[in-house]
């Protein structure tokens, strides 16, 4: 076969925004395309996940391209949180949309049930970012509806059982916050086991092999041809994961977007606190990975109060640190060390509303510095080993990848500079699992204004102590505690 006609197809559907992308055998991207996603009112009320819309996009975008004729593999990589239940029409009800606050209205019944968090590695998280909170609720709240599962799966393998028409679980899926698996036990949770859930998901299956060729009538619909392999697909962190797993290194990622999210192959365990929204995700290969995240995307967009994130820059952040101007948590509604604290933005110790006492500019780079602190705190209270690695948007932000690295050992933090994002490139990189060749892309950030910043995260910490957090200070956690 002719190398021009290796395409894969990679769906990379995000909680804001889905993209899809074909790459060369060589890792050349040689079309994209993107669609803001959105929640949709199911047929039962609740907020759900638009599955018929991204399936017509989906659909009419492959249609379009001459290219789709190329694909010979395809795979999809998927936000969490998120499962689908298949009946014998296809869906028996529309997947809910993990901020969906409704699914806890049960919660005193769900919590009496679930597993702890020493036997789960998941903490109790809002709305339903517990997955299994979701399933609970609707199980306990639409029987009819319930009654109509015959399989369960998560979200991105429905995408391979749309094109494949196969159905199979993967573990990174099953084991992201959703207290549905048990990762040091590489098994369902006893609830899941309880309720009937675990004998009704789909058969597990690596997330890099293949199901089978596309099903006849979608490539008929798609214009994709029957030799394109669908291969089992994979949960989106862990896809940016899977490339910096092969080897020896332990190398930490930090993966960005609405969510930054570290995660720590190597480190331990029992540093988890849930009370923190640490937990451990599983790696394609059914690893533990302690894991910290918080909705950075979200709170960048809140500080930046309308100005472009891209207007962050170095001299900004200087003017910050002469001003001492300071941002403690949170902006974000879900998620992250400190959910429910009131963010507040204070200078030389005085709040202020940075809407009206900052330009543009200085609201972009305050937010990308806030970003940093916490990220910085979080990679300190998972003892991430390592090199540290900033994948996604942020990894184009100079404040955010200079503040972070100020606050890490000397030359320890990186850049991905591939060109197509880590997402795509590591769902990219399932589909020829074998072969790890072009896995890392990276280059060192330097150090500038260390020492101004430094300062300014201690006196962050100190204000983070007294007003937010008692423990911020303390434990490990200052946030420069690999600097040694």
């Amino acid at each position: 076969m002719d190398a021009r006609d290796d395409l894969t197809l990679v769906l990379d559907i995000g909680k804001s925004h889905a993209k899809l992308l074909m790459i060369d055998a060589q890792g050349e991207v040689v079309a994209r395309e993107g669609r803001a996603n959105r929640s949709v009112v199911s047929a039962l009320g609740y907020p759900a996940l638009d599955v018929h819309g991204l399936a017509q996009w989906i659909t009419e975008t492959l249609q379009d391209r001459a290219e789709t004729r190329r694909c010979t593999r395809a795979i999809t990589s998927t936000h969490g949180a998120a499962f689908i239940a298949l009946g014998g029409q296809g869906l028996a009800w529309e997947p809910i949309d993990y901020e969906f606050d409704g699914v806890s209205a049960l919660d005193e019944a769900y919590q009496a049930r679930r597993d702890g968090f020493d036997a789960t590695l998941a903490p109790d998280l809002p709305a339903g970012l517990n997955a299994a909170r979701q399933l609970h609720w609707l199980q306990h709240t639409h029987p009819q509806a319930w009654g109509r599962t015959q399989v369960l799966l998560p979200y991105a393998q429905y995408w391979a059982w749309w094109l494949s028409g196969v159905a199979a679980s993967e573990v990174s899926s099953l084991g992201c916050h959703t207290q549905l698996w048990r990762p040091l036990e590489a098994r369902f949770s006893d609830l899941a086991q309880a309720q009937g859930w675990a004998a009704r998901f789909a058969p597990l299956r690596p997330a890099w092999q293949v199901l089978g060729p596309v099903q006849p009538e979608r490539a008929r619909t798609t214009g994709l041809p029957t030799r394109c392999q669908v291969h089992v697909g994979v949960h989106d962190s862990n896809a940016c994961l899977a490339r910096h797993l092969h080897g020896g290194a332990r190398t930490t990622l930090v993966s960005t977007g609405t969510w930054i999210v570290a995660m720590a192959p190597g480190a331990s365990t029992a540093a988890l606190d849930p009370r923190h929204d640490m937990l451990a995700n599983v790696s394609v290969r059914g690893e533990a990975v302690p894991t910290a995240r918080f909705m950075g995307g979200r709170e960048l967009e809140a500080l930046c109060a309308g100005a472009s994130p891209a207007w962050a820059s170095l001299p900004g952040l200087a003017e910050l640190l002469r001003q001492e101007v300071q941002a403690l948590p949170t902006f974000a509604g879900q998620g992250g060390p400190f959910a429910g604290a009131p963010g507040t933005v204070l200078q030389t110790g005085v709040p202020i509303d940075p809407a009206t006492a900052l330009d543009a500019g200085q609201r972009a780079s305050l937010g990308a510095l806030y970003c940093a602190q916490i990220t910085a705190y979080l990679l300190a209270r998972l003892d991430a080993p390592g090199p540290v690695v900033i994948d996604g948007p942020f990894a184009d932000n100079a404040v955010y990848r200079h503040v972070l690295a100020a606050l890490r050992p000397p030359g320890s933090v990186r850049v991905g500079i591939d060109a197509v994002e880590g997402t795509a490139r590591g769902a990219w990189l399932l589909t020829r699992w074998a072969d790890p060749a072009g896995a890392h892309h990276v280059a060192v950030v330097g150090q500038e204004q260390a020492v101004e910043i430094q300062h300014h995260h201690r006196r962050w910490l100190e204000l983070l102590a007294r007003n937010v957090d008692p423990k911020a200070g303390g434990n490990g956690a200052s946030g420069m505690a690999c600097r040694q």
